[in-house]
């Protein structure tokens, strides 16, 4: 019995996880593909007279895969009705069967005050359903979508012109359903493993010697990140052979900064760049990283570069960004600098530092419009404190005074 009664549960179990496994789910979603097109007619009075049933129309336009097009009947479109109507229809312009689509025709007011005719079937509940198209020519609108005098005296007609904006809508209909997989997507790591390449030398082909140190990188990665670099290997006048490099006027700390950015795409770590040396900060290195990257084209390295001295500028560093900020054209950066150091203390401590000769000697337009800045900043402060005297007098006119003995006195009017 023991045995039966463990094989039965068994058997059990494998139909409910059989069961299970069947579940699925799925939705079916139905959604409009719209599109718009303006349609103006000039010349109104000579398009009466082609007779009932003859047309104008509109250039083809598509949306949602078909052709469209509008169609205008300046004496109706029926005999019948003795020309004593406009007609106005949307057309299918090309091959379909059985497209369903939404409508909104829009005579315009042109009066300026905006009371346009609208037909739509857009933003209301349809009793039907979308307009079915059976075939190409196939079309929606109004055999009698407005009376001629009426239109003729109307708003809606302005220097002989008419103005329509028509909207098509068409019914797509899509079926989602829950995916039957999830592969989880490691982030990239590009320029983790350009990074490796750089630091292990393998494939190196070109040596730049900077100040006492040398560095190994390669001439095709270098060329697709710096201009500068494609124009000396690979341009007019370039040496695809060479095999070294000399290069002045930048640090090995900030030129090894320069490259770890070309093949990892981030700023490098800048504490580690500086341990180096006691004497330069992760402020410091970022100005000569902006200069650097200005230099050799790099204009995302510039960009992250100005963004981090906008997040540091301190009264020992304002003098010498803003120097940069103006000979680099960071306009965003100067602006920083030049509000920061207009506040009330910082000017004072900026004039102490030792950036502030350099930034006389090298920007000295820049001491004008630190000037300026100053007394933006004193007139708006003034127009504030007068504001709140103002509002203190103005209040002061409703209190009854109070004399030293503890009387209430009122004002005499």
């Amino acid at each position: 019995m023991g045995k039966s009664d463990t094989k039965y549960t068994g058997n059990k179990k494998r139909q409910s996880i059989a069961d299970s496994s069947q579940n699925s789910c799925s939705k079916s979603i139905n959604e409009t593909v719209n599109g718009s097109h303006e349609y103006t007619i000039k010349g109104y009075s000579l398009a009466k007279g082609m007779g009932a049933g003859k047309f104008i129309q509109s250039d083809i336009f598509t949306v949602g895969g078909y052709d469209w097009s509008v169609y205008f009947y300046p004496d109706g479109k029926n005999p019948e009705d003795n020309s004593g109507y406009v007609s106005v229809f949307i057309a299918l312009a090309s091959e379909g069967t059985d497209v369903r689509a939404l409508f909104e025709l829009t005579l315009l007011d042109q009066s300026g005050k905006e009371k346009h005719k609208v037909h739509s079937h857009f933003d209301r509940a349809l009793e039907s359903g979308p307009y079915t198209l059976k075939y190409r020519g196939s079309m929606w609108g109004y055999k009698r979508f407005f009376k001629r005098t009426m239109l003729e005296g109307s708003v809606f007609l302005k220097d002989d012109c008419l103005a329509m904006h028509c909207t098509v809508g068409v019914v797509r209909t899509r079926t989602e359903a829950p995916k039957l997989y999830s592969v989880p997507m490691p982030p990239s790591d590009l320029g983790l493993n350009f990074k490796e390449i750089l630091e292990s030398g393998i494939g190196s082909d070109i040596i730049f010697e900077v100040g006492e140190e040398t560095f190994r990188a390669h001439k095709l990665i270098l060329a697709a990140r710096s201009p500068v670099f494609k124009a000396q290997f690979f341009g007019l006048i370039g040496n695809p052979n060479m095999d070294k490099v000399v290069v002045e006027d930048v640090e090995p700390a900030v030129f090894k900064g320069m490259l770890l950015f070309m093949y990892s795409d981030e700023l490098p770590d800048l504490l580690e760049l500086v341990s180096s040396d006691p004497e330069c900060t992760s402020a410091i290195l970022v100005q000569h990283l902006l200069a650097a990257a200005d230099r050799f084209g790099m204009d995302r390295l510039k960009t992250l570069c100005e963004a981090k001295l906008c997040e540091e500028v301190t009264t020992e560093t304002v003098a010498t960004t803003l120097a940069l900020a103006e000979q680099h054209h960071c306009s965003q950066l100067k602006t920083v600098c030049l509000k920061f150091a207009a506040v009330q203390g910082n000017l004072g401590e900026m004039m102490k530092s030792e950036g502030y000769k350099y930034l006389e000697e090298s920007c000295p337009s820049l001491l004008s419009e630190l000037l300026e800045t100053i007394a933006v900043g004193d007139e708006d402060s003034s127009q504030q404190t007068s504001k709140k005297r103002t509002s203190s007098s103005n209040i002061g006119l409703n209190i009854d005074q109070i004399d030293h003995s503890g009387r209430r006195l009122r004002r005499r009017p």
